[in-house]
């Protein structure tokens, strides 16, 4: 197995998420600033446990997507806590959220803007649409028509809305959460290859275990809601809790053991279409956020290992024969990464 120093070759970024003097800044070392991160986020998941019981991975999850800067898909039923999660995530952050309801009649102009001749002045004016906020509720996405959904294929990947061939950008942060229900398809459209790609993570929250749904109904309707929800982060913090992320070492095995194992996904007699370059960047920039939330200034395989379901297993199409023989991506996966040697450290 290839032994490597993992620790090397941090790059500290230039603008910690703690506003310090540029003295103080500069004492500080790779290691406390990656304590100081691991204890944001785990103030911002606590919080967020408030309203959500019982869910710590999918909180985790959806904010290493915040975090990552990466866009967030959740596939499950009616009444799990989808859009209390998001709502409970920028309540958290003092962030603007905005929620759009998907429907078979939704234009792309409901989503974006549309730009509106004003008489007085005798020009167009923008008129900003439903997605320049900091979180996005897409509720049941598959519900739009493919042409509404593609409206949200370039923001979701330039970070910007172009009406008119005038660019407009969407504020930073910027988090789509977006949801559909697996049970009732009727008059939905599944969602293309191509905007299941532009989200980072695709996960479901499911049903809370007997004591945290006990524990909800005991706090209703007297109990922690999303409105009142302390604020434990500004804006701010979490532009410099991304800028940190993104500096997080990376040793070169590591980087191969990703592409090593999106390139097996490509030739698996399992698989149809395999992880594209993007799901190897998404991986990365995944596995740098999580190495940051456990307190570390550099990423170890275990964490890629940890995130490969989430971001890669919905990129995956499987072929007729595993979807006859009931196999599934994350099984997949798991047969792939059991049988891949893991880089170990010197």
């Amino acid at each position: 197995m290839t032994q490597y120093n993992y620790q090397d070759q941090f790059e500290q970024t230039a603008q910690p998420y703690q506003q310090q003097p540029p003295v103080q800044q500069a004492q500080q070392q790779p290691a406390a600033l990656a304590q100081q991160f691991a204890q944001r986020f785990q103030l911002l998941a606590g919080n967020i446990e408030r309203i959500i019981r019982g869910k710590h991975e999918a909180i985790e999850l959806a904010l290493i997507c915040l975090f990552a800067e990466g866009h967030l898909l959740i596939e499950d039923v009616p009444g799990t806590g989808k859009t209390t999660l998001a709502r409970s995530i920028a309540a958290s952050v003092d962030a603007e959220w905005r929620r759009i309801q998907f429907t078979p009649d939704l234009l792309p102009s409901d989503i974006t803007g549309v730009s509106i001749f004003n008489q007085a002045n005798q020009k167009f004016e923008f008129h900003q649409g439903p997605v320049f906020a900091n979180i996005v509720l897409a509720d049941e996405i598959n519900r739009a028509s493919p042409k509404t959904q593609a409206a949200l294929l370039e923001v979701m990947e330039e970070r910007r809305v172009t009406v008119d061939a005038e660019p407009h950008p969407v504020p930073r942060p910027f988090l789509v959460v977006a949801t559909q229900n697996p049970v009732d398809m009727d008059g939905t459209y599944p969602l293309p290859e191509a905007q299941l790609d532009r989200f980072l993570m695709k996960i479901s929250v499911g049903y809370p275990d007997h004591v945290s749904e006990v524990e909800v109904l005991k706090g209703m309707p007297t109990g922690p809601q999303v409105e009142r929800l302390q604020v434990v982060a500004r804006g701010s913090d979490v532009a410099g809790m991304i800028d940190f992320a993104s500096r997080i070492h990376v040793a070169d095995p590591v980087y191969d053991y990703i592409v090593g194992l999106c390139a097996a996904t490509r030739t698996n007699p399992h698989l149809r279409l395999g992880a594209s370059p993007r799901g190897s960047l998404a991986l990365l920039r995944a596995a740098r956020v999580k190495a940051a939330a456990a307190g570390r200034h550099y990423v170890v395989p275990e964490d890629v290992k940890a995130l490969a379901v989430p971001v890669i297993g919905h990129r995956l199409i499987l072929s007729p024969e595993a979807e006859l023989r009931d196999i599934s991506a994350a099984a997949v996966l798991g047969e792939l990464l059991a049988g891949m040697p893991v880089p170990q450290a010197a």
